[in-house]
């Protein structure tokens, strides 16, 4: 494979002095470098600055994968959504849709709601052409940081794949005197993409630690299993359907006449993809991973310690599922999930705005861990009609309150991940359940404390994602007080369940290696396993004994265990499922009833556009007019 070696991406057409801001090449010998390497502690700030082009995973404004695909939706109304509307750049994408003038969430160039991560991808080069200049620097120290900035440089391809499928590949930065024809960069294939980043992070392995002894200090930064875990997602993406004999982009070649997608359906994609994330998984576990399970002492029911091995998977900081975690600050992430709770005016600092939908809510299983659409014991037909809680479901919802029977006879990961009209909200101040009169439940039809109140900060949907407030988190009265966590950006359930579908793919039959890694999810969840609930209680109880169920379950199931984390957007694209996904009806309660029975009628909230082309993010046209050796993702152009 031949890797272009440059920087960015673009240069004027006319002359060299007229360079677009966009183009950095960079001279030898500038006094700005040598002086950021002229010893360990300006090195070491470098290094940094390579970790702070990371994007943001706990911006719901800026990444797309928290309000762009439709998961959650928002209430366009109030002082507050005014106020901010500029910057709801994930939200426009799904509401507006995309462009390729002044694309959303422009990574390639920077711009609405994203950085330029080929910026980033440069200060990585230029560390790693710069880092033997510091005298000071331990070797032991140089080859670690090298590795760590291989690692970012690998992820920042990663991501750009990801949004835009074929890449240049910068593996150097192009010098000052490089002629505009060297600068004019190619599209490289995907396969060669996703060899160049797994090659980078086979390279970054050695050096980097096991895990993180400095934990004060140095939480967040690269490990192994990291490095092991980025590898996987990469190949399990270059297995999957976007990817793997896609016949969407069977005409895209560039003008060299080079296919840029694989065409051709390669099983063997799927095997290469399954050895990648055994290896991560076990070098993880060898290292002291596992799946969270609460471990505190609080005097609880079954049923709450359930939901909290749930919750604490995502928000219990740097615990041993998460493998690579991001050190943002995600108040504002917690401010619009929660709800606001008895004693809390609606001035409470609390903004009640990520609104999950109505098809989030029944993706859920019932309490038997399958459908609820399949479920012979669950009256799917009345799940919009209302009911009394009963004592036996007292630690999920308020008992004796009146609430939708959606809500009800529900698996703890849908009471877990949503807070809803009459569900239990454990913490918030208060420790165990045994006094239920203390417990907080949520009360968010119109006029009550955690529903629409003068137009203004609350859930469009009636629903709100439980899953990333954290317990101790506290809104009390008019003030909030969040206890911040590190986001998982990759946990070990993730890989569990990346390896049930990549052994799922290569087989024939679905076999016990394959309900194994599933099933080590559901028990956490406190369900049994898939080919036990299936055969007691779905109408399609052969469902587990077909490639293709197992396929249907698979995917079910990492849209219920990682919901609100980003994975069901890049899930659904890799699958190519968004496209039916993306085009149903936006749905939620009547937010404006007042009482149980005006409450409780859906209401269509919007009707999505999606189409083919929105499967990759389009490269802004004025990128393509100043390099004619791009081009353009599928739909987005004049040419395809």
């Amino acid at each position: 494979m031949k890797i272009i070696n440059a920087l960015l991406l673009f240069i004027s057409l006319t002359t060299l002095s007229s360079c677009s801001d966009y183009l950095d090449v960079v001279p030898d010998n500038i006094p700005t470098i040598d002086h950021a390497f002229n010893n360990r502690v300006n090195a070491e700030k470098y290094l940094f600055t390579c970790y702070s082009y990371l994007p943001n995973p706990v911006d719901p404004n800026a990444n797309e994968a928290l309000l762009g695909g439709y998961e959650s939706w928002i209430a366009p109304e109030g002082w507050w959504y005014f106020d901010n509307s500029n910057n709801l750049y994930a939200w426009k994408l799904a509401r507006d849709g995309q462009n390729s003038n002044d694309p959303l969430l422009n990574s390639w160039d920077g711009g609405n709601g994203a950085g330029n991560l080929f910026i980033a991808i440069r200060d990585c080069n230029i560390f790693l052409e710069n880092i033997d200049k510091p005298v000071d620097l331990e070797e032991y120290e140089k080859v670690r940081w090298v590795s760590e900035v291989k690692f970012l440089k690998a992820y920042y391809h990663f991501y750009l794949l990801r949004k835009y499928g074929p890449i240049p590949i910068v593996d150097e930065n192009l010098p000052v005197s490089s002629t505009p024809e060297e600068v004019r960069v190619y599209r490289e294939p995907v396969d060669d993409v996703v060899k160049y980043i797994a090659d980078l992070l086979d390279e970054c392995l050695e050096d980097l630690p096991d895990d993180i002894q400095n934990q004060t200090q140095e939480m967040g930064r690269i490990t192994k299993s990291a490095a092991l875990a980025l590898k996987a997602k990469a190949l399990i993406l270059c297995a999957s359907p976007i990817f793997n004999g896609n016949p969407f982009y069977t005409n895209i070649k560039d003008n060299k006449g080079r296919s840029l997608f694989s065409t051709s359906y390669d099983p063997a994609k799927w095997t290469v993809a399954a050895e990648a994330i055994k290896q991560a998984i076990d070098f993880a576990e060898s290292h002291g991973a596992g799946l969270y399970y609460y471990q505190g002492f609080d005097p609880i029911s079954d049923s709450t310690r359930i939901k909290l091995n749930v919750r604490g998977a995502v928000t219990e900081r740097w615990n041993k599922e998460i493998l690579w975690g991001s050190t943002k600050n995600d108040n504002f992430l917690q401010q619009v999930a929660a709800v606001r709770l008895q004693n809390a005016p609606a001035s409470a600092p609390v903004i009640s705005m990520m609104s999950p939908t109505i098809q989030v809510a029944e993706r859920f299983y019932s309490n038997h861990g399958v459908p609820i659409e399949e479920d012979k014991t669950w009256d799917y037909a009345n799940r919009y009609k209302t009911g009394i809680v009963s004592q036996e479901e007292r630690y999920y919802l308020k008992e004796g309150y009146e609430t939708a029977n959606l809500h009800m006879k529900r698996e703890p990961r849908f009471y877990a991940s949503l807070s809803f009209d009459g569900c239990i909200i454990y913490g918030n101040g208060v420790v165990g359940d045994q006094d239920y009169s203390k417990l907080n439940y949520a009360q968010m039809k119109k006029g009550q404390t955690g529903g629409m109140t003068a137009a203004e900060k609350y859930s469009a949907s009636g629903y709100l994602p439980k899953k990333l407030v954290g317990v101790e988190s506290v809104i009390n009265g008019s003030n909030w007080t969040s206890k911040r966590y590190s986001f998982p950006v990759i946990r070990l359930a993730d890989l569990y369940l990346m390896y049930a579908e990549a052994l799922n793919e290569s087989k024939s039959t679905p076999d016990n290696d394959v309900y194994f890694w599933i099933d080590e999810v559901r028990k956490r969840a406190g369900l049994e396993g898939v080919k036990e609930s299936w055969t007691k209680y779905s109408t399609n109880s052969s469902k587990v004994n077909t490639k293709e169920g197992m396929r249907e379950i698979i995917h079910r199931e990492r849209m219920i265990e990682l919901s609100f984390e980003g994975e069901p957007y890049w899930d659904l694209l890799r699958w190519k499922e968004a496209e039916s996904e993306f085009k149903k009806p936006i749905t939620g309660w009547n937010v404006k009833g007042e009482n149980t029975t005006e409450y409780y009628e859906v209401k269509v909230l919007t009707q999505p556009q999606f189409s083919i082309k929105n499967y990759l993010f389009p490269i802004k046209q004025n990128s393509l007019d100043v390099n004619p050796n791009l081009i353009q993702n599928f739909g987005w152009g004049t040419s395809n």
